[in-house]
């Protein structure tokens, strides 16, 4: 397995409450993992742990180290806007920025300077605005409020948002929980078609989904990592009684 994402005696404290107790995982490269388990087991503060949002909230404490293509992302000399910009995070509700369309696919771009000219900016507009599958939709209002969307296409227009800044890793914090069906359903397939060009992580607390999406998965409980592999194998022959009574689902 070539790993993307590695995490090395991983422990996340909440004031005094420990939140992930000594995770040691490895996050395939190219694939699509799923992290699961019941509520409350740790597995957000895992995802954001990748992209060093877990510093915004105050009181915590990391101990360990995550190494994004061998680097430590936690090391004392590291740009948190450079990590920020390789892991994008795909929220559960969507956040347009109040402003258009258009702007919000652009405002990263123009943030890092990515394009020079206003073609440029329009060209990567449209190519990532088909790539989160929203460009047939809004390509006459490019202008209008993004806020006059609907919440599936609102949660397209962020996936977009967070493509145009060319990050290597996408990470999806239960991205279609706010969803109806249809508008999961086109996120779900988007990031099927994603995947040769990104690794991706994704939390869900519905076993259906994971089973959909996951080549990888990680199931958590208490704050630990009970059993992490490929897909099938944790699906079909899981190796610790705690993972069999979840996919079963007795708690």
């Amino acid at each position: 397995m070539d790993a993307h994402i590695q995490v090395k005696n991983l422990n996340v404290y909440y004031g005094k409450q420990q939140a992930l107790k000594d995770v040691n995982i490895e996050i395939p490269k190219n694939q699509i993992t799923v992290i699961m388990g019941p509520s409350g087991c740790g597995k957000t503060t895992l995802l954001k742990s990748f992209n060093r949002f877990l510093e915004l909230t105050d009181g915590t404490r990391v101990e360990g180290q995550v190494l994004v293509d061998g680097e430590d992302i936690y090391g004392s000399d590291i740009d948190v806007t450079e990590v920020r910009k390789r892991v994008g995070l795909l929220a559960q509700r969507p956040y347009p920025l109040p402003m258009s369309i258009y702007e919000n696919v652009a405002y990263g771009l123009h943030i890092h300077q990515m394009k020079k000219s206003k073609k440029e900016y329009k060209d990567a507009v449209r190519h990532y605005l088909e790539a989160a599958g929203l460009w047939e939709e809004v390509k006459g209002r490019l202008n209008t409020p993004a806020t006059g969307l609907s919440i599936g296409q609102q949660q397209r227009l962020c996936l977009a948002r967070g493509l145009a800044i060319e990050p290597e890793i996408i990470l999806g914090d239960e991205p279609t929980s706010a969803l109806d069906p249809i508008s999961s359903q086109h996120i779900e397939k988007k990031l099927l078609e994603l995947k040769g060009d990104y690794t991706t992580v994704i939390v869900t607390h519905t076993l259906r989904q994971a089973k959909r999406l996951a080549d990888h998965v990680i199931f958590m409980y208490l704050g630990e990592v009970v059993e992490s592999g490929p897909a099938h194998e944790v699906f079909t022959n899981p190796k610790e009684e705690r993972t069999r009574a979840y996919l079963e689902g007795l708690f």
